[in-house]
């Protein structure tokens, strides 16, 4: 009886793990929401944003920014989608803050792009997500 109800906790334990890192969510912390875009709404910089996209992101993220990329089709924690509502609904501060620290396998931008050039993608992003129904037909 003892085995049958230890056997059951490994099961469960087991089952539990797997179903929350199937489901891990990355959350930015609290303390991201305050953090204020000095680039929002500013054409240019948006611009500058789709040439760092382009040739920094556009591997993993895809060209329209769908988590599609060629070489994020082979990783076993997929890319984000930037239209799909979850990432929509996330503060500038939160997409810049991921930006700058990343989580495997997304890496650190943090010494590889100046808080500028990661202020610029942010709006980048955004203007993606502005203009979905484009790249959606």
């Amino acid at each position: 009886m003892k085995n049958s109800y230890l056997l059951l906790f490994v099961f469960l334990f087991i089952g539990c793990h797997k179903i929350v890192s199937q489901t891990n969510i990355w959350v930015a912390p609290e303390s991201s929401n305050s953090i204020v875009n000095p680039f929002k709404g500013n054409v240019s910089a948006t611009a500058d944003g789709k040439k760092i996209f382009n040739q920094m992101c556009v591997l993993c993220h895809g060209l329209h920014g769908k988590g599609n990329g060629e070489a994020g089709l082979s990783l076993e924690r997929k890319p984000a989608n930037f239209l799909a509502l979850k990432v929509i609904k996330e503060t500038d501060g939160n997409i810049f803050w991921k930006i700058t620290h990343g989580k495997p396998p997304m890496a650190s931008y943090e010494e590889l792009l100046s808080d500028d050039q990661r202020w610029k993608l942010v709006n980048y992003i955004r203007n993606l997500e502005i203009n979905k129904e484009k790249v959606i037909k």
